[in-house]
């Protein structure tokens, strides 16, 4: 579901609240045309699978058919009455298909009303995508002299001193006959032999796993549906997790030697706790990691024996959570074991591996967020979070030292490129932030410094500026704000501004490239990101002060951050938007009650339009539930209107746009667009009806 607020504002300023319960994955990468379409697209053969096997409906090898329910009937036990349920059942169906109707109706004599300055909108976030995204460098895989890449659906191979212009296609998403579903993870097999892919539609939460045998003319070997992580433990062994309404709890081997099988080799019996797999950096074990929010337990898998039960690391400890790579005999251990309960680097023996054994090696500094690791022979790097800011740690094993590098000012996300190869001598990722395209980095261990990478074709943002600021909240404690603005922009007072909050789960506020935001950039408008508690931008602390009980704080963080941005000149109540991403629209909508003058001071207490986008197929936000409180909120909205019918008030409209395609978590570029493009148009035509009178049912003091 995708909500958009609009409150009243001046003419032309796109100010309104917005808040969504849909989360965009960093794994969704936008589907961009193939730079090397001019090389001829290499046909496989499908071995023992036909076009109707290779569907998303393929059922696992070894799957077991649904169990017959049996029922009895004991004397003196009372059995429901079926007629009742049913007719309860038949009832909701048809409230739920004349409601959907209802607002489809709806939708359609609206939605004229907003196609020229959709197409306008949309026109221009092409042209960005055109100019940044395409030109942009997808992640490389390379293994010795070979180079691995993806690029719209294509997966390509290249030399690793060639040049991208000698690259081979492999194979392409099509000859798959996954003509609708993007690419989402690649594993190669330690020879080189076999490649794993999974395949995902945008329209399903769960994807499908294919392992390509590679050679002269790739070969699909396997096609396993329901797939969440897997890893290769050895050349042709390949260890995977299957998901299930939103859970990962059984693993699985399969093997493609000539005594080819599939067995479960572990199943996690408690509904709370979470599996996925990961191999570590020297290929020495592949982890088995079960995860709840707060407590974890792993088990190895040795590869050079993976047919060997896996080994407990250290049983679940209640509040304990850990994350295990390995060098040289010793397991490192990322946990949050011992006082504060924040993340440390600590390490064991193999043989030895309890917690009562785990040795402290390095402890982050307080409010500092860990956000990826990255092990390698001799060295580890540690990206870290502070205030905004992106760091980079490097702690080397051979002099027992720890080298800080602040990361560029502008830098608010990062992606680490794949190394499969633990003893490379560089450490390869990608800068990014709301309004700069991702820009690749490398830092060198010989020469100990940080490289920033060419690119070809792709412009350099200079007229954006980028400042942090920290925002006292009611028990003083100080908030992270970053903010970006267009460096040519006089009187920031007068201009609009976009506030973007999140504050839950322990995740931080989405900040990933996105053309709109650079598009709004370039119009004149500020765009602030409050990282307030209840997210995880300053460890685990920071998510525990704004949750459950301390979820108020995240709204008084909110509160003082934009205040102080109104205080520092940027932007005023009446110019103000707010955005919020999924669980982030409990923060925006209390505080349009309990603080409506710093998002809308021309028209105090009159409830906003809304423009509500909600998809047919969302497992995780049903449509019923939508449909019902769309008519609650109209109704609500009538009532409080017709109570206070006073000069100046306006009835606002509530849209509900339904879409057959789509989920919670994944959309494709095209999908992106057309959304996007017509939530900025709503915003747009609903402030230009309330600044004038003529336009609309009542009207705007």
């Amino acid at each position: 579901m995708r909500v958009r607020m609009c409150c009243a504002g001046l003419r032309n300023l796109l100010q309104g609240l917005s808040f969504s319960a849909k989360y965009y994955s960093k794994h969704n990468p936008p589907q961009t045309v193939c730079p090397y379409s001019k090389v001829g697209p290499k046909k496989c053969h499908i071995l023992g699978c036909s076009k109707s096997t290779c569907s998303h409906r393929t059922a696992p090898p070894g799957s077991i058919l649904p169990c017959r329910f049996f029922s009895f009937k004991q004397e003196g036990t009372k059995v429901p009455s079926k007629g009742k349920q049913n007719t309860s059942i038949v009832t909701s169906d048809l409230l739920h298909k004349d409601l959907l109707k209802s607002e489809q109706k709806n939708w359609n004599n609206i939605s004229p009303t907003y196609k020229a300055m959709t197409k306008r909108i949309k026109e221009k976030l092409e042209e960005l995508h055109n100019m940044y995204t395409l030109n942009s460098r997808s992640p490389r895989m390379r293994f010795g002299e070979n180079v691995y890449f993806e690029d719209n659906g294509c997966i390509f191979l290249a030399k690793a001193d060639g040049g991208e212009g000698n690259a081979k296609i492999l194979f392409s998403v099509e000859d798959l006959g996954f003509s609708d579903a993007f690419i989402q993870r690649i594993r190669i097999s330690p020879d080189q032999r076999y490649m794993a892919i999974s395949l995902k539609s945008e329209n399903s939460e769960e994807a499908t796993c294919i392992i390509m045998k590679l050679g002269n003319l790739p070969v699909v070997e396997k096609v396993i549906p329901s797939v969440f992580s897997f890893e290769w433990a050895a050349n042709d062994v390949l260890y995977y997790t299957t998901q299930k309404n939103l859970k990962c709890q059984n693993v699985f081997m399969t093997t493609f030697t000539y005594q080819k099988h599939t067995k479960l080799v572990y199943t996690e019996q408690d509904a709370r706790f979470f599996v996925d797999l990961y191999c570590t950096k020297d290929r020495h074990f592949l982890t088995i990691n079960s995860n709840s929010k707060t407590t974890s337990e792993v088990w190895l898998v040795d590869c050079r024996h993976p047919f060997e039960s896996p080994a407990l690391v250290q049983a679940r400890t209640t509040g304990v959570i850990y994350h295990i790579e390995h060098r040289k005999d010793q397991l490192y251990i990322l946990t949050t074991y011992g006082e504060p309960a924040e993340y440390k680097l600590m390490k064991a023996p193999v043989a030895s591996s309890g917690k009562e054994n785990w040795q402290l090696v390095y402890a982050l500094e307080k409010k500092t967020k860990l956000v990826d690791f990255e092990m390698f022979s001799d060295d580890c790097i540690m990206f870290l979070k502070n205030a905004g800011h992106l760091y980079l740690n490097v702690i080397s094993f051979v002099s027992y030292s720890v080298q800080s590098i602040k990361l560029p000012t502008w830098a608010c996300e990062f992606e680490l490129e794949s190394h499969p190869e633990h003893t490379t001598s560089t450490c390869y990722f990608q800068l990014s932030s709301p309004v700069h395209p991702p820009k690749r980095f490398a830092y060198s261990f010989k020469e100990n410094n940080l490289i920033e990478q060419a690119v070809q074709e792709v412009p350099i943002i200079t007229n954006c500026h980028t400042t942090r600021l920290l925002a006292k909240s009611k028990d003083e404690t100080l908030v992270p704000i970053t903010v970006f603005h267009n460096k040519n922009s006089k009187e920031l007072h007068r201009r609009p501004l976009l506030v973007h909050v999140y504050g839950a789960y322990g995740i931080d506020l989405n900040m990933s490239f996105k053309e709109e935001k650079l598009m709004l950039i370039e119009e004149g408008w500020i765009l602030a990101y409050c990282h307030v508690r209840g997210g995880g931008e300053q460890g685990l602390s920071w998510h525990r002060d704004g949750c459950q009980q301390n979820k108020l704080k995240g709204l008084h963080d909110l509160r003082a951050c934009i205040m102080l941005l109104h205080q520092l000149g940027f932007s005023q109540p009446n110019h103000t938007a707010l955005a919020a991403a999924s669980a982030g629209g409990v923060l925006a909508g209390a505080l349009c009650n309990t603080d409506p003058a710093l998002i809308r001071a021309m028209v105090l207490q009159c409830y906003p339009s809304v423009f509500i986008t909600v998809y047919e197929n969302d497992e995780r936000v049903t449509l019923p539930g939508i449909l019902q409180y769309v008519q609650k909120l109209r109704k609500a909205a009538l009532d409080h209107a017709s109570r206070t019918s006073k000069k100046g008030n306006w009835i606002p409209n509530i849209i509900l746009d339904v879409q057959a395609n789509g989920s919670h978590c994944d959309s494709s570029w095209e999908h992106s667009l057309n959304e996007v493009a017509r939530h900025l148009a709503f915003l747009n035509r609903e402030l230009e009806e309330v600044c004038h009178p003529q336009h609309h049912s009542k009207s705007c003091k």
